[in-house]
């Protein structure tokens, strides 16, 4: 496609494109940024465009593919992982991030739940919550993947029957 042809299409779907973004990010700066974003991604994949390929849904995809990835980054970003030896970080009593005494109650008894079930269930339990993937588990902990996720299931399934009462 010549470069003026490709670039007049994209800027007649700019309009559309933000208002997709918008849509996407509920934000008017995130929503130009991602407009941005996108329009500069398809001048640099101009090539990789095909003329008999629906023009408009090119460009979406590039949109969406972009927001998602974003997404993905930002929450894999914002997960802290503590590294410390006795996990003091974790137990902080001024940043435990409980509005009330009856939260922090509430996690301990969640802790006494976990730390009563064997180590079988309790170590692939505890490494999901802090965040590992599912096969990361697996290869930690030298086990088969189905096995992983197994414990995982029978461990949330306990530990919601134990505190059943608190709903």
């Amino acid at each position: 496609m010549a470069t003026e042809n490709f670039q007049t299409k994209l800027l007649a779907i700019q309009r559309n494109l933000l208002n997709f973004a918008y849509t996407l990010t509920s934000n008017r700066e995130d929503a130009y940024d991602l407009l941005q974003d996108t329009t500069l991604k398809a001048l640099d994949n101009e090539q990789k465009y095909v003329d008999n390929v629906n023009f408009k849904g090119w460009v979406f995809t590039i949109m969406r593919n972009l927001f998602i990835n974003k997404y993905r980054r930002d929450a894999r970003s914002a997960v802290i992982v503590d590294q410390s030896d006795d996990l003091y970080m974790l137990n902080v009593a001024q940043d435990s991030g409980f509005e009330s005494p009856e939260g922090a109650i509430s996690a301990k008894e969640i802790h006494a739940v976990l730390n009563s079930f064997a180590a079988e269930l309790r170590e692939p339990f505890s490494l999901f919550l802090a965040g590992y993937k599912y096969a990361e588990i697996a290869d930690r902990l030298v086990l088969p993947l189905g096995t992983v996720k197994s414990r995982i299931f029978i461990a949330r399934k306990k530990l919601q029957n134990s505190l059943r009462d608190y709903r």
